[in-house]
């Protein structure tokens, strides 16, 4: 049993390896070519531009439901509306180009395919349903406030009073002219040229773009989601050893078996790339394809620690409203897979511990025993310091 095991949960880890290489790959080039004000500057406002962009533009970033949470959170305290904030904290966690790598590799192309559509779905549903609880002025309100924090905290503010502020600007860093009856010392031409409002600065080589990238995939993001990745490879390999195909379907599928995956997935903390060897899991031992599409959705997106901290940010009403927003959107993506596929005869099956056999097997254990190798940092800064 447990050489079986182990063996199983062996061929799991070959089925991802390859297709999340690729992924991390993709993640650490928009990562490193697409900036963060580019992203806050492309999400700002209101009303339904606002919604598609940031749901477009979340897609395909890879961060988990807690890891998307300071980047919406800095998004919205930036000038984001809510109704964007809520859309990209919806689109982000769900899917992610290494995530549907991994799909495609456990599931198939039809899941690999329809699973970003309906995450688009809910994200921009959700928005748009939250215009219904938000006011104009709650982004305008709060961009003033971060515009006046920034103000006062800026390199070159005095924090005096006005009269004060025109005395301290006569001789302060950032004043263009100095008192004529002062003239600078030697010393003093030093120390303002290397303060922080000088004119010179020492001209650094811009960073390698590409270098990031690869530091960015193969160190910070694999060890964001290497403990949660290993927890669903192990849970997937224990399906496929425990569980016989079709067991989970005497619990019933349609409506029935998707409210039960709603109810699993809400609390749950998982990321979109260790949700995927679940479900597929979960797609062997017979619980529906729409079914496993809930849960696929809600499992990445929601999370019970952060439902107190988007109450902060967010108020309650937005808060319940993107609850709620993405529950009855997901059940209606997985209702509407389920009727696609009856209309249409097609099947979505997991290929568990079959995938890598469509790959020649030196490029499946290659990918595996490089994935293993970066996972272990203390080897990884060892041999390749650059990765960090």
């Amino acid at each position: 049993m447990v050489t079986d095991l182990l063996h199983n949960i062996w061929l799991v880890f070959l089925d991802t390896a390859f297709w999340l290489l690729i992924g991390l790959l993709a993640a650490g080039l928009i990562k490193s070519f697409i900036s963060e004000a580019t992203m806050k500057r492309w999400v700002g406002g209101h009303g339904l531009a606002s919604i598609l962009r940031a749901a477009l533009f979340g897609a395909p970033l890879p961060l988990c439901s807690c890891g998307v949470l300071p980047a919406a959170i800095g998004m919205r305290r930036a000038g984001a509306s809510k109704e964007a904030t809520v859309s990209f904290l919806i689109s982000t966690p769900e899917t992610s180009v290494d995530s549907v790598a991994v799909t495609y590799a456990l599931m198939g192309p039809l899941m690999a395919v329809f699973r970003p559509v309906a995450a688009l779905v809910n994200a921009i549903g959700t928005g748009l349903l939250t215009t219904l609880v938000t006011d104009d002025k709650d982004t305008a309100s709060t961009h003033d406030t971060q515009v006046a924090q920034a103000v006062e905290t800026g390199c070159c503010s005095s924090g005096k009073t006005e009269s004060e502020a025109q005395q301290v600007s006569v001789s302060s860093c950032c004043s263009n002219k100095e008192p004529e009856s002062k003239k600078p010392e030697p010393s003093e031409t030093v120390v303002a040229e290397s303060s922080c409002c000088a004119s010179k600065h020492e001209v650094k080589p811009a960073p390698n773009k590409f270098m990031l990238a690869l530091s960015y995939a193969g160190a910070e993001l694999l060890d964001d989601i290497s403990k949660w990745l290993a927890i669903g490879i192990v849970l997937a390999g224990i399906m496929l050893t425990l569980i016989p195909p079709g067991w989970l379907a005497q619990w019933g599928d349609g409506l029935p078996a998707m409210l039960v995956m709603l109810l699993v997935g809400v609390p749950m903390y998982i990321c979109a790339v260790a949700s995927t060897p679940v479900a597929a899991g979960l797609l062997l031992a017979g619980v529906s394809p729409g079914a496993v599409l809930v849960f696929l959705l809600v499992g990445p997106a929601t999370n019970i620690a952060s439902f107190a901290l988007l109450k902060q940010e967010l108020g309650l009403k937005v808060t319940a409203m993107y609850l709620f927003g993405l529950s009855v959107l997901s059940l209606m993506m997985g209702l509407s897979l389920e009727w696609l596929l009856q209309v249409q005869g097609w099947q979505i099956e997991a290929v568990l511990g079959e995938a890598h056999t469509m790959l020649p097997d030196i490029i499946s254990w290659g990918s595996a025993f490089i994935l293993i190798f970066l996972a272990m940092k203390p080897l990884r800064r060892a041999v390749i310091p650059q990765l960090g």
